[in-house]
């Protein structure tokens, strides 16, 4: 048996400056090799900067086109969206929209490169119609008048078209092949690359591995008689293979997967073809080692040389993933192939790391550190030949000179290029090193699937710190190209960008961190070990406050409260500040209570309770801001006027089920951190979550009992009485029903403020130059997760009607892949409903669907309190009366004249929580936002997740009254504001002691009134 090693572990997000204190010592090479290299990487600049390419390539779009300048940007979104636009309408606002941005009119290119002038000359022209002016002679004024719409849309359009020819060798593999053959004595090697996004659906899994298969038949028909490693070869993205390749769905992955990469495999072995599986994001590398582990491990490949993977220099753990490579290849006795990459998900990776609140990120923040850790990658794999064949991607002169020196011979590796870039590098260093081999990474797609890929691309290598931005500006000094990184980075300290350097730790999204093994295993045992030692295990604070006195009490709780500073308030026993941390260390109790008695998944009971230790901390600070100090007023001399907040008295909190924890918390905190006291009252169907409260938060919990197993409701006479009570002076309330507010509303007494969330018919609006695969991401996230059990949950979709069809099963697709049952199992992404009533109401809600609307999907449900996700499509929005708490997407298409009809539609329902609207077109977008009365509007991405203290949640209209919760305004709401003046000249001449006006302006109201009391 071979010694298989273990599988792969290694910290997720290490510390730059230990990375940079090992990597540092060893990246000077002797005097004569640094000599060496810049002579090499000097010689290949200057080839760079002489090569005039008639055609042109990605360097010359990105000389005349910078993607600093908004031009650039134009031409970048206009790339990845204008050829997936079915419609003239659409095509044309895009158009007007992107070419409205930029000064193309008067972009005078100066490029010998037929593709970019080819490219401007038709932007230009397009940008006249749009905007037209008269040259001097009247000429160019007259031609666009009489060309009009339609030759702007076809000129664009073969602009993107010209591109696209240029940056994809085929559109076919039979093309790419054809295109790819060596012209006369020319030493060629390919890996083609077959475009498209990751799969979402099953269909799209079967496409993509369709492709892949065919391909390889293709390639291996075409090679020709060469031996590896000069066969071509073929790159597979896993996540195209699979519609959940996630770490959640390892076991389901590991079953379905596998088999299918291995048919590959063995195909690509029938034909002796370098077969690369490429690299992910970072939450995919312990999965994606997995899946090639275990196939690898798959007797039939043996004796084949032409495995191989992608490994990421920006990714810090990329040395550890090379030992572990090297530790497979030694268990198994094969050679392998590795391509070193610098990576291309960069802004991804560092906004995913920014939403959790990590301590530090998975890719490097500089990109000195990338630079520099790719020669040290780079170092490790050539001192591991001949078991591993590298292949160096790069376009950077500096780093090929690096390598060429460190490789001390030229066999045994390979560098490896972009089809459309580094053609003058590569060229010249062909001439200069006859025998050093050379990889072309081709792709291979339709022009609607390039141009996702050309962004990425482009996003890649066209930084303003990239070297191929950078070596296309000619105002950049050669000896600036070729500083070395470990001069860039000089000491440890500065190894880590210092504006990127920490997280968004103080407002943590709550998003799980399940992508990493070691974290989903102590969440799967804490809460599993939390429940064998007793189902009444409650937290130390709810044996110290099991009930608490009546509501009598509330009003001496609250003058005690009031009194302390808000420093106090934040670090008492039940303050904010305590809150935090006693959740954060009894995160595993709490995640098994909301999993138990809220059916939450796994997931989702983190964020909850991720989301009421952000509550906690952001109240305590804003609590310190607001109720800290006092405002001095202006006011005539000898008189002081100072403004100060203090807490209202007794608010009764009331917990919604839905978030029985985060937004229970939420609004505690709050009215402590003002200076009151609570009554808190915990949902119905969750009471077993609210009885970890405050001292300062009192009140009886009525009809506490456990949830049985089919989750029924206890009754409600507790909410009822908490709205009605004479001396209840004031009311919070989230998720409330109707009939509490008109209890409110019809009580005695004083005036009570209300602050309310309620839900509501929240909708999205996708327009044709959406991203389809991104509104399915979307779609099914904002729409299933949690249930559909979110306020801000998607409830009604307008999609245009040109390209509805594909994206509404694109979008039943991916819905039909989500696991459906327990919450406790990691690998599920839809729980139950809270409760049978719910069901009941969801039941006969879809059946009355069945009957008035187009079904396009129903998953099966397991038995139990379970709602499988459905979509209908109904005839016109009207048809959704009410709001549908749960796991049902209603959707309704529109013809893009019809939008002001479809933002009416919204707006007659009387809701305004959330919207979500997907468009690459500015114009639309502003208009939307301008138009509607909405809380909270996400643009291109999903629709729920606010962040506390980064979107401030809250609605209008029938969704709630404000402010925002976890939003700057909130606290003040919770309070009162008052005044004091007084008058510090007494009639006498000795109480000026400090001249007119008695005291200074910056003392405070205490030390005027001592003053005035001490004075004769």
């Amino acid at each position: 048996m071979p010694n298989i090693p273990p599988p792969f572990t290694a910290p997720y997000a290490p510390d730059d400056a230990e990375i940079a204190a090992r990597l540092l010592p060893a990246s000077h090479l002797s005097p004569p090799q640094e000599a060496r290299i810049h002579r090499t990487a000097t010689r290949l600049i200057e080839a760079i900067r002489k090569r005039d390419d008639r055609l042109g390539g990605v360097e010359d779009m990105l000389r005349e086109f910078a993607l600093s300048t908004k031009e650039g940007l134009a031409l970048m979104v206009l790339a990845e969206a204008l050829l997936r636009v079915p419609d003239a309408r659409t095509a044309d606002q895009f158009i007007e929209d992107k070419l409205g941005e930029g000064d193309f009119i008067h972009h005078e290119t100066k490029s010998t490169a037929f593709l970019v002038n080819a490219s401007a000359w038709a932007l230009g022209l397009s940008a006249r119609v749009i905007q037209p002016g008269e040259t001097p002679d009247g000429t160019i004024g007259r031609l666009v008048k009489r060309l009009g719409a339609p030759a702007v849309r076809t000129a664009t359009r073969q602009a993107m078209r010209l591109m696209g020819n240029h940056f994809v060798l085929g559109e076919t593999i039979e093309q790419a092949l054809e295109r790819g053959k060596p012209r006369s004595g020319q030493k060629t090697r390919y890996s083609f690359d077959m475009l498209g996004e990751g799969a979402r659906t099953a269909a799209d899994a079967r496409r993509y591995f369709d492709a892949y298969a065919s391909a390889i038949e293709t390639i291996g028909k075409a090679a020709g008689n060469h031996a590896l490693p000069d066969r071509p070869g073929i790159s597979v993205k896993l996540s195209a293979l699979h519609p959940r390749f996630e770490a959640i769905s390892r076991a389901r992955v590991m079953v379905e997967l596998v088999p299918q990469l291995l048919d590959l495999a063995q195909r690509g072995k029938a034909h002796d073809l370098n077969f690369t599986v490429d690299a992910e994001e970072a939450d995919r590398l312990e999965l994606s080692l997995d899946v090639i582990a275990a196939t690898l491990a798959d007797p039939s490949l043996k004796g084949w040389d032409g495995f191989g993977l992608a490994i990421q220099a920006y990714q810090k753990r990329a040395s550890a993933v090379i030992d572990y490579v090297d530790a497979l290849a030694r268990a198994h006795d094969r050679k392998l192939m590795v391509r070193l990459v610098k990576g291309a998900y960069w802004d991804t990776e560092i906004k995913r790391a920014q939403e959790r609140g990590l301590d530090g990120y998975p890719v490097f923040t500089r990109k000195a550190m990338t630079d520099l850790n790719y020669v040290a990658c780079a170092s490790k794999l050539l001192a591991l030949r001949p078991r591993i064949f590298p292949q160096f991607a790069t376009h950077n002169a500096l780093t090929v000179a690096t390598v060429l020196e460190m490789a001390e011979g030229s066999s045994g590796f390979e560098f490896q290029r972009l089809h459309g870039m580094g053609e003058a590098l590569y060229e010249q260093l062909a001439k200069d090193h006859a025998d050093i081999a050379y990889r072309t990474y081709a792709p291979v797609g339709s022009h609607r699937d390039l141009l996702a890929y050309l962004v990425r691309r482009l996003l890649e290598n066209g930084a303003n710190s990239s070297f191929v931005a950078q070596a296309a500006d000619y105002r950049v000094p050669v000896p600036a190209l070729l500083q070395r990184p470990a001069d860039a980075i000089v000491r440890p300290q500065a190894a880590a960008h210092p504006k990127d350097s920490a997280p968004l730790r103080s407002v943590r999204a709550g998003a799980a961190q399940f992508a990493r093994r070691r974290i989903r295993r102590a969440h799967r045992a804490r809460p599993t070990a939390d429940r064998r030692q007793g189902r009444d295990r409650r937290p130390q604070a709810d044996r110290r406050c099991n009930a608490g006195p009546g509501p009598r009490s509330g009003g001496r709780s609250a003058r005690g409260f009031r009194r302390l500073e808000p420093d106090a308030r934040g670090h008492t026993r039940g303050g904010a500040g305590a809150g935090r941390h006693l959740l954060e260390s009894r995160s595993a109790h709490f995640i098994a209570l909301l999993q138990r008695e809220g059916g939450k998944t796994l997931d989702d009971a983190l964020s909850d309770v991720r989301e009421a230790a952000d509550f906690c901390r952001y109240y305590a600070a804003q609590g310190r801001k607001l109720f800290g100090s006092e405002t001095a007023m202006p006011g005539p001399t000898g008189e002081s006027n100072a403004l100060t907040m203090r807490g209202r008295g007794v608010f009764v909190a009331i917990s919604p089920w839905n978030f029985p924890l985060a937004i229970f918390l939420g609004q505690v905190t709050a009215a402590l951190m003002a200076g009151n006291s609570v009554v808190a009252k915990p949902a119905e169907q969750t009471p077993r979550i609210a009885r970890g409260r405050s001292p300062a938060a009192r009140g009886r919990h009525p009809q506490e009992r456990a949830v049985s197993r089919h989750r029924r409701r206890p009754h409600r006479r507790g909410a009822d009485r908490a709205s009605r009570h004479r001396r209840r002076r004031l009311h919070r309330l989230d998720r409330g029903r109707p009939q509490h507010q008109r209890a409110l509303a019809a009580k005695d007494g004083p005036i009570v403020p209300l602050i309310a969330e309620t839900g509501g018919i929240n909708a999205m609006i996708a327009d044709a130059t959406a991203l389809p695969e991104q509104v399915a991401d979307d779609v099914v996230t904002s729409a299933f997760r949690s249930a559909g059990q979110r306020c801000s949950a998607l409830r009604l979709l307008f999609v245009q009607e040109d390209v509805a069809d594909r994206m509404i099963e694109m979008v039943a697709g991916a819905a039909r892949e989500l696991k459906i049952g327990d919450p406790s199992d990691v690998a599920t992404h839809v729980g139950p409903v809270i409760d049978v009533e719910a069901k009941q109401r969801l039941d006969a809600h879809i059946a009355r669907m069945k009957t008035e609307a187009r079904l396009h999907f129903a998953g099966p449900a397991p038995e139990g309190c379970f709602v499988a996700p459905h979509i209908f499509e109904l005839t016109e929005a009207g048809q959704l009366t009410e709001e549908v708490f749960g796991p049902i997407l209603h959707v309704v298409r529109y013809r893009p004249e019809n939008l002001e009809r479809v933002l009416r539609a919204i707006e007659r329902t009387g809701y305004g929580l959330t919207l979500g609207v997907h468009s690459r077109i500015d114009d639309s977008i502003e208009a939307i936002i301008d138009r509607v009365q909405v809380g909270n509007i996400y643009v291109n991405r999903n629709m729920i997740g606010a962040v506390v203290g980064v979107q401030p949640f809250g609605g209008n209209g029938l969704s709630g009254t404000g402010p925002k919760a976890g939003g700057p305004h909130y606290l003040a709401r919770f309070a009162t504001e008052q005044t004091v003046t007084i008058n510090t000249g007494c009639g006498r001449r000795q109480c000026c002691v400090a001249g007119w006006g008695g005291v200074s302006p910056g003392r405070s109201v205490a030390s005027r009134r001592n003053i005035g009391l001490m004075l004769p």
